[in-house]
């Protein structure tokens, strides 16, 4: 017995399976109140849950009702109820390096200015022309960086700026109206999204494999608007959509990049896959059902890397070429498909990492500044990787040189 059998085992003997006409509604494990339909057809059943819409298999739910008929109905006619289900089941466990972790958490913000403050000698300074001289480059990035890996306020953080200037990270301590001045710079936008692939250089040894999605960060602000229809003034939260590509084995983000709140995530995918594969070898892309289009296969294909992305359900390979061949993979071979489609949860995880840690929303009110910080929160979650590395496979970064163009395209503000 699987593990699906045996959930689907446990569904039966302690839930509530309700018949609907010739389907039946099966209860959630996870969501409370929210039912699945099932309908037992005896070549090809189908469930509405997303397990079964994926992988084309039997799920639990199912499961569920074969063992829910089997218990109503005997070959004796008599009907037994089961009350108590009582199973052993052994999942995979991965165990933790405690030692390793521990020291990496104690010396996380140590090792956070060390990295970020080598990170940003890389940068070159500008060219003074006339007037006061402004502040150098590296110090405003991370100035603007160390705010945000803080979470405090601009005011409160400059007690951690000034430990910074005394450990030699930064040469002039600014003033935290300076800092919101920075982030208010659409120039500094192309330079923090050009750090974030800068970031993940160290790990160009370790991942081959990579996922991508799109996350959004709430602002403070309101988009508001009368409905006629009702009568009402309506109001929603604004809010920042990052496209990020991240490894799947340390979560490290490779490409990121902002658009439009309302853009469409699939034609993305080719940008992402390309920065990214400037500087990894990539083997694998594993993304979710809105990334299956021509363009993305034929891209993903161009790079040398295989594509693992489902399809929707009604799909058909009709049209032939790549999209027709990856259906068809997908189709025939569920299994292994599903074993290499997995990976893509860790960018699930990886978008969790951040908003956890660095909060997810952002708290300026410009266009501009809610881009700068998204991008700074991403280049914070790559250190703290590489610091979780430093400490757990004994990885040494060493960052190269960042001199491009659009360094020079920045305008400072003292």
């Amino acid at each position: 017995m699987n593990d699906r059998e045996q959930r689907g085992l446990t569904i039966a003997a302690l839930s509530k399976i309700t018949r609907k006409g010739n389907a039946w509604l099966v209860p959630s494990q996870s969501a409370g109140a929210k039912k699945y339909t099932v309908v037992p057809d005896v070549a090809m059943p189908h469930c509405t849950c997303p397990d079964h819409e994926t992988r084309g298999a039997k799920c639990k739910h199912i499961y569920a009702v074969e063992f829910f008929q089997l218990r109503e109905e005997q070959p004796d006619g008599t009907i037994v109820e089961t009350r108590q289900v009582v199973l052993t089941e052994t999942k995979k466990t991965y165990r933790q390096n405690w030692p390793a972790y521990n020291a990496a958490q104690v010396n996380e913000k140590s090792e956070f200015q060390s990295l970020l403050a080598d990170l940003c000698r890389t940068i070159p300074d500008l060219p003074h022309v006339k007037g006061r001289k402004p502040i150098p480059l590296s110090d405003a990035i991370f100035a603007v960086v160390f705010k945000i890996y803080s979470t405090f306020s601009g005011r409160r953080f400059i007690s951690d700026l000034r430990d910074a200037n005394e450990k030699g990270h930064i040469s002039k301590v600014p003033h935290f109206n300076s800092i919101f001045n920075y982030l208010e710079n659409p120039a500094l936008t192309p330079i923090l999204q050009k750090l974030i692939a800068v970031t993940s250089l160290p790990m160009q040894s370790i991942e081959t494999d990579f996922a991508c999605d799109s996350t959004g960060f709430t602002s403070s602000r309101f988009h508001r608007w009368f409905d006629h229809k009702y009568g009402a003034m309506r109001q929603e939260h604004d809010w920042v959509k990052l496209h990020i590509c991240c490894g799947v084995k340390t979560n490290i983000v490779t490409a990121a990049e902002i658009h439009q709140r309302n853009s469409n995530d699939s034609p993305i995918l080719p940008s992402l896959l390309s920065e990214t594969a400037k500087s990894f070898d990539v083997q694998e892309m594993s993304a979710d059902k809105q990334y299956a289009s021509e363009s993305n296969f034929q891209a993903i294909a161009d790079h040398g890397a295989k594509a693992f992305i489902p399809f929707r359900v009604g799909t058909t390979g009709s049209s032939g070429g790549l999209f027709a061949k990856a259906f068809h993979y997908f189709q025939f071979n569920r299994e292994d498909f599903m074993n290499h489609y997995h990976k893509r949860s860790n960018v699930e995880s990886t978008v969790m990492m951040i908003k956890t840690k660095f909060g997810d929303a952002v708290r300026c009110k410009t266009d501009t500044a809610m881009k700068n910080e998204v991008f700074c929160k991403v280049i914070c979650h790559n250190i703290c990787c590489l610091i979780s590395a430093i400490y757990e496979l004994g990885l040494e970064p060493v960052f190269g040189c960042t001199k491009t163009n659009e360094v020079a395209q920045y305008q400072g503000t003292n």
